[in-house]
């Protein structure tokens, strides 16, 4: 089994002081680490050289969340087991490598095997609940069959930290060559209606989140709108996100209580009004003009090439 790691960069430098020491650690060793930079300024990419990766730039402006990691695994043409990583995850242990590989290859249908996702040390309740709700501590292999019982959620996966099986991300594809974000779903989705299984392994932990400002949920939540009004495909085969959605809220409200900070439930009704908002508006995209959806979304650059 050969081995290759693929972390699209940009301005890494304030993650690679824990990062770096992280992949060191791993027991199991990529064969390759190939870092797509999109044109970093603040000397990451030597960094990156020193600890001994392959470093490619590409012009941000063609940088695509699928047609990059895509462009990507045809630059390792020679691994079979492709782990990707955003350049904000860190290993929390130093066997998440062989076990997120461990549990790719623990059946030969597994096409795709994403990790657990801990908060930072320094995120906030929300954050860290962000995490707790969509990676618990139990693994699970999910199947074409479990749509019924987990709707859209059969097809959640993260690029945070996954690895792809060559011979099955081929098969269904690849990656999407321009989607505006979600190309993890989107493979999971394809991997899963082919007939292979995504493996979702609690025992691989990396720490990966975010505190999100409200203007940003509602932007990211837009980006999300856009992307499932452009791939309706899985939304008819997977169902939609309203009752996960809801589950989310009422969770969040728990976990607020819990901590004692039940005073910002105003909060949580706020960010999630703004999350439907932005949600919904992302579905009415192309009633919208192509500056003002620059201006909404997290991605702005999508809008420069694709149609309106």
């Amino acid at each position: 089994m050969r081995t290759a790691l693929i972390v699209p960069t940009r301005n890494s430098a304030p993650f690679l002081d824990h990062l770096l020491p992280a992949l060191a650690r791993q027991t199991l060793t990529p064969e390759r680490i190939l870092v797509v930079d999109s044109g970093s300024s603040d000397g990451s990419p030597e960094r990156w050289r020193r600890h001994g990766a392959q470093v490619v730039g590409i012009d941000p402006a063609q940088f695509n969340h699928g047609g990059t990691r895509r462009w990507a695994s045809e630059q390792v043409a020679d691994a079979d087991t492709l782990i990707y990583m955003t350049q904000d995850a860190v290993p929390a242990s130093d066997d998440a490598f062989a076990q997120l590989c461990a549990g790719l290859h623990a059946a030969p249908e597994i096409g795709c095997a994403y990790g657990r996702q801990l908060p930072h040390a320094e995120a906030g309740v929300l954050a860290s609940h962000a995490r707790a709700f969509n990676y618990p501590a139990t693994s699970r292999i999910k199947r074409l069959t479990d749509r019924a019982e987990l709707g859209i959620k059969t097809c959640f996966s993260s690029d945070a930290f996954a690895a792809y099986r060559r011979e099955a991300l081929e098969r269904v594809g690849g990656f999407p060559t321009d989607v505006i974000g979600s190309e993890d779903a989107y493979v999971a989705a394809r991997l899963l209606l082919a007939g292979y299984a995504v493996h979702y392994v609690a025992e691989a932990v990396v720490r990966h989140s975010h505190d999100y400002t409200p203007m940003q949920e509602f932007r990211r939540y837009f980006d999300i709108g856009v992307f499932y009004r452009r791939e309706r495909w899985i939304g008819e085969s997977f169902g939609h996100a309203g009752g996960e959605g809801r589950r989310f809220v009422a969770s969040e409200l728990r976990a607020l209580r819990d901590a004692g900070q039940s005073w910002r439930t105003p909060e949580v009704l706020w960010r999630s009004a703004l999350k439907l908002a932005g949600y919904r508006l992302g579905h009415l995209e192309h009633r919208l003009p192509r500056a003002l959806k620059r201006r909404i979304g997290m991605f702005p650059r999508y809008w420069d090439r694709t149609t309106p």
